[in-house]
């Protein structure tokens, strides 16, 4: 039993060592956890932010906004509409398992009947989502509409807990 413990316990630090945390940074590939983005034309750009997994999807969708409005900010627009936006598994959820069984057998000369029980746990924290946003940049005053961002009031609020 304590080789057991013992072998879970090393399993969940492994695991906890192999997901990506979720951090705000560009992607350093297309798998990779962070930011990535296109111009479409200008004021106009797809926007995509893939989470570690496990994160939540409102950290996921939170930092695919605060890319956005620092795209906005840099290019000297004031404001962003989310003209569509897709919330999506980024991958499979195969993260690292650990699974605990009992099963039975005879040997021998006899006939032997075997009945197996398992179950699974998944060390992996879930699923990596990824958010993406096309975004339409304007300047002045902020248009009204629950999809119109403040790109300046919007990086203030969210930039912090980044």
């Amino acid at each position: 039993m304590k080789r057991l413990i013992l072998t879970a316990a090393l399993c969940a630090s492994l695991a906890a060592c192999a997901s990506a945390p979720t951090v705000f940074t560009a992607a350093n590939g297309p798998q990779a956890v962070g930011f990535s983005d296109y111009r479409i034309e200008p004021g106009r750009y797809r926007v995509t932010f893939r989470g570690g997994p496990g994160a939540p999807p409102e950290q996921v969708a939170d930092y695919a906004l605060l890319r956005a409005a620092d795209i906005a900010l840099a290019d000297g627009y004031d404001w962003f509409r989310v003209a569509d936006r897709v919330m999506r598994q980024a991958g499979p959820d195969n993260g690292p398992r650990v699974s605990l069984g009992t099963g039975g057998g005879s040997y021998g000369r006899g006939g032997g009947v075997g009945i197996g029980l398992g179950t699974s746990f998944n060390l992996g924290g879930g699923p990596a989502l990824a958010q993406t946003i096309e975004v339409v940049m304007g300047k002045g005053a902020k248009p009204p509409g629950g999809d119109v961002y403040d790109a300046h009031q919007l990086r203030a609020t969210i930039g912090p807990r980044v």
